[in-house]
């Protein structure tokens, strides 16, 4: 029976000196080498986010933008209008927001940014991980893009293909989304919406990031009946919405933010679930 130190003098005799290890040295390397692989997989698939710094903070003339034209906002207590403002600088900060063939001015900003923040603002740790760019048109495109077709009708989408991860907006849309206060429709809402749903792989209308696996059938029935109600021109949703369940979804979201005291009134069980979605209930009128 060997004892350690003499396991220790064995070794001695049968290798060279160079390949001595105690078992307390071993587990040393292979602590630190597994400290070392940590590290190096943490720095290559953590997400890096760029703090907010000083450029990126929303001046007064900005926050005055957002007071005159976001109704969302201005309802909001002043804890939650501090967190917005605080979201709101962090999506600017990471991401892009270009014009094209026309220039970007500090409204266009200050309405993008919370477009994006209004449909999450109820999930606090939201990040749009499938978005690294917004581009503006200046008005309607077609499906190839072409800003001087005869058959621009597009005023919003989200990008796949070569596209993928950008957004493109009408920016006339954008600015209109916000002036028509009593309106049910904003552009770019409906399209961070189509966004927030594509975070589980497909656009398809039911947000599985958002929606409780208790509310999908639920959901889906009231899609269904009310896409029916707007085919029989017996409701008052956009009927855009009754193309598809993803349409349905952005389209309600719309009238949601935009009218929820409407929605309430005329479609009750819709406005209760989509609260229960968004996990918010807000207040604009």
């Amino acid at each position: 029976m060997f004892h350690g130190k003499k396991l220790n003098v064995f070794i001695l005799f049968m290798q060279p000196p160079l390949f001595i290890f105690t078992i307390m040295e071993v587990i040393v390397i292979v602590l630190v080498t597994l400290a070392a692989l940590f590290l190096i997989l943490k720095v290559l698939f953590t997400k890096q986010h760029p703090k907010v710094v000083e450029k990126d903070r929303l001046s007064n003339e900005e926050i005055a933008l957002l007071e005159l034209h976001v109704p969302y906002y201005n309802e909001l207590n002043e804890a939650d209008k501090e967190e917005f403002v605080h979201r709101m600088q962090h999506f600017l900060a990471t991401t892009r927001i270009t014009g094209v063939n026309v220039e970007v001015e500090p409204i266009d900003r200050i309405l993008v940014a919370a477009s994006a923040i209004i449909p999450i603002f109820g999930f606090k740790d939201w990040e749009y991980i499938n978005l690294n760019e917004v581009l503006l048109y200046p008005d309607a495109f077609d499906e190839t893009f072409d800003q001087a077709s005869a058959d621009r009708t597009t005023l919003g989408v989200v990008g796949t293909g070569p596209y993928q991860n950008i957004m493109i907006l009408s920016r006339h849309e954008l600015r209109q989304g916000f002036i028509n206060k009593t309106g049910k429709t904003n552009t770019a809402i409906h399209e961070f919406v189509h966004l927030v749903d594509k975070t589980d792989g497909e656009v398809d209308g039911v947000p599985e990031a958002l929606l409780s696996k208790k509310y999908v059938l639920p959901w889906l029935d009231l899609v269904r009946t009310n896409i029916e109600r707007i085919q029989k021109n017996k409701s008052d949703i956009n009927p855009y919405g009754a193309t598809n369940k993803a349409e349905f979804l952005a389209v309600a979201a719309e009238y949601f933010f935009e009218r929820p005291d409407l929605l309430q009134e005329k479609h009750p069980e819709l406005y209760e679930l989509l609260s229960k979605m968004f996990r918010q209930e807000p207040k604009v009128e």
